[in-house]
């Protein structure tokens, strides 16, 4: 699968980058941590490791401070608040220097092993080396409505995004340095990574449990991201409608069943004519809600945009441990220490 993927010439120790969003997992840091340095050492490359604290509540930063007193290699960026994962691997990308990043999580579900087949898929001229789930233990839920999500999205996206992939991946400098010029505000990374292009594998891998804490991506979380995989590459509108309009579609089915029974079975307590005015209004006024709502979602994108505001702020970044001010910011961010 790997052959005549390209002359790229890539280099044999060269610098690896690892960006890992954290939210509320200090008791998975370490362990990830240990696991990834025996990788690394195997490898033979060098590496940095970019943990993006996003606005953690329990201990992590405490843990992330003292993993970089103890590993020169470690980067920790403290952001002002919670941002969401999708801005977390972003400002982790923003930050990271290597020929080559790894995009995991933090939460021991993607097992670090699988990054020896990613650099394996990189230096054979993968441009993108991406970990796609062969089997995942999760509950039956999860995993059916994950397997229609991604029908329904290979459907209706423009790009093909494929299927039963996360963020865990491997992507060269040149499309790091591409994706470093998408600033849209509701991301989806992994379509990003589609649109922009470049050679790109699977690495089948079997998913894990999680080792510790609850997921960081609770129901509300879920349906935003697959909302912003949908609705980013797919102006076919009818993927996700308000809530508002399935309330009122849904009241319009009783209507007209409760219309229907006064007709058939008291027809002497029917005005005439009532029945047919009550189903149309029903039906009618349910359908524009449902398309008021679907419009809404594209003009709510549309507003956040125009806004133009930073994509995160920084409050700290951790080299060697020390607290320093933030560098630069790119486009899209926000630093605390620039004022």
């Amino acid at each position: 699968m790997l052959e005549n993927m390209g002359d790229a010439d890539r280099p044999s120790a060269g610098l690896l980058s690892f960006v890992l969003p954290v939210h509320n997992e200090a008791a998975n840091v370490h362990p990830l941590h240990g696991r990834l340095a025996a990788i690394v050492d195997q490898l033979g490359h060098d590496a940095e490791f970019i943990y993006v604290n996003d606005g953690s509540r329990d201990e992590s930063l405490a843990v992330l401070r003292g993993l970089a007193r103890r590993d020169p290699r470690v980067v920790v960026i403290d952001f002002s608040r919670n941002f969401g994962h999708q801005i977390a691997v972003t400002a982790g990308l923003d930050e990271a220097r290597g020929d080559a990043v790894v995009i995991m999580d933090t939460d021991l579900q993607d097992p670090p092993e699988v990054v020896f087949d990613l650099v394996a898929a990189w230096q054979g001229g993968a441009d993108v080396a991406y970990a796609q789930r062969r089997t995942r233990k999760d509950s039956w839920f999860k995993r059916t409505t994950a397997s229609a999500y991604y029908r329904l999205l290979r459907r209706l996206s423009d790009i093909d995004i494929p299927a039963n992939t996360g963020d865990f991946r491997l992507i060269d400098r040149r499309v790091v340095d591409e994706l470093k010029k998408y600033r849209e505000v509701d991301r989806y990374l992994r379509g990003m990574v589609s649109h922009v292009g470049f050679t790109q594998v699977a690495v089948p891998f079997d998913r894990d449990e999680r080792l510790h804490g609850e997921t960081g991506y609770p129901m509300a979380k879920m349906l935003k991201l697959a909302a912003d995989g949908i609705l980013g590459f797919s102006t076919f509108p009818l993927t996700v409608i308000s809530r508002i309009g399935f309330l009122a579609s849904g009241l319009a089915v009783l209507g007209a069943l409760y219309a229907l029974a006064m007709k058939l079975f008291a027809p002497q307590n029917v005005v005439e004519g009532w029945t047919f005015i009550v189903m149309s209004v029903l039906f009618v006024g349910g359908i524009q809600i449902s398309m008021l709502g679907i419009l809404g979602q594209y003009i709510g994108r549309i507003y956040r945009e125009v806004q133009a505001r930073p994509l995160y702020t920084v409050r700290s970044v951790y080299r060697h441990g020390e607290e320093r001010p933030p560098a630069a910011a790119p486009n899209g961010a926000s630093r605390v220490g620039d004022a």
